[in-house]
């Protein structure tokens, strides 16, 4: 029996042996699945429009021998320092201080006695489009030089494509190759005829299709703002006279994709 048992000890501590021997499987290596983050929100930058405020930049001189003043207040984009607004600010400083020089210049050749209360310049402005890119201003200057008959008033004015960074003309509203000016002038023509002017052939030349005639225009809420001044189509007397060409009216020559895309119907 006991001869039987020592062959089996025997084995079972070579096959103890031989299993210290083997070689130890690899551990199988944990795969983590990939983390899928969410895309990050599309950020829209906020139109330059909401980023600026229009201010008005006031401006006083007077001077002697001869007498004058002078008031004026330029409009300003003030709340971003972008090229754009930039732009716009300079070009207003511009027109502007052109106007005070001008005036200066008259100013220079009157007597150095005054004649009267001394000469004068005021200029003013209003913003007409409505909130969006367009910025669309309209100068009121009054201008007196000392012993004339009276004031005298004109008009000028500029609309800006903040978006754009652009000043625009009258023909960038319409579609490309359109006659804007000639229904423009019969729209203007025939409101004339209405009033008590005392506007007839004679005076319509002011109001004829012509560029130079229609150089003082405004983007408002409720059309195509055209402004004459006196002596264009009516006396002095009856003062500048102002139109407003509804949107509707020429809506078969505009642009619907142009700058006034956000007015039209």
């Amino acid at each position: 029996m006991k001869s039987f048992f020592l062959p089996l000890m025997a084995l079972a501590v070579v096959l103890s042996l031989a299993a210290c021997n083997l070689p130890v499987p690899a551990p199988v290596p944990t795969v983590t699945p990939p983390v899928t983050l969410p895309a990050p929100p599309t950020v829209t930058p906020a139109p330059l429009f909401t980023q600026v405020v229009l201010v008005a930049v006031p401006y006083s001189e007077s001077g002697v021998a001869p007498n004058y003043t002078i008031t004026t207040s330029t409009p300003a984009l003030q709340g971003s320092s972008d090229p754009r607004v930039l732009a716009f600010n300079q070009a207003m400083t511009d027109l502007v201080q052109q106007e005070i020089a001008a005036f200066k210049q008259d100013v220079a050749s009157l007597p150095a006695e005054p004649i009267g209360g001394g000469s004068f310049l005021e200029i003013t402005f209003e913003q007409l489009a409505p909130t969006g890119n367009l910025l669309s201003i309209k100068f009121t200057i009054q201008f007196y030089s000392d012993g004339a008959a009276h004031p005298n008033t004109y008009s000028r004015t500029a609309t800006y494509d903040l978006e754009a960074g652009s000043f625009l003309t009258l023909d960038r509203l319409f579609l490309p190759g359109a006659d804007y000016l000639g229904p423009i002038s019969d729209y203007c023509k025939a409101e004339l005829a209405s009033r008590d002017l005392g506007y007839d052939l004679l005076s319509s030349a002011g109001a004829d299709p012509l560029p130079e005639n229609y150089r003082n225009w405004n983007v408002t809420a409720d059309g195509l703002l055209i402004t004459f001044d006196p002596y264009q189509v009516a006396s002095y007397a009856a003062g500048p006279q102002m139109i407003t060409i509804p949107y509707a009216d020429l809506g078969a020559i505009l642009d619907p994709h142009g700058p006034l895309d956000y007015l039209l119907p």
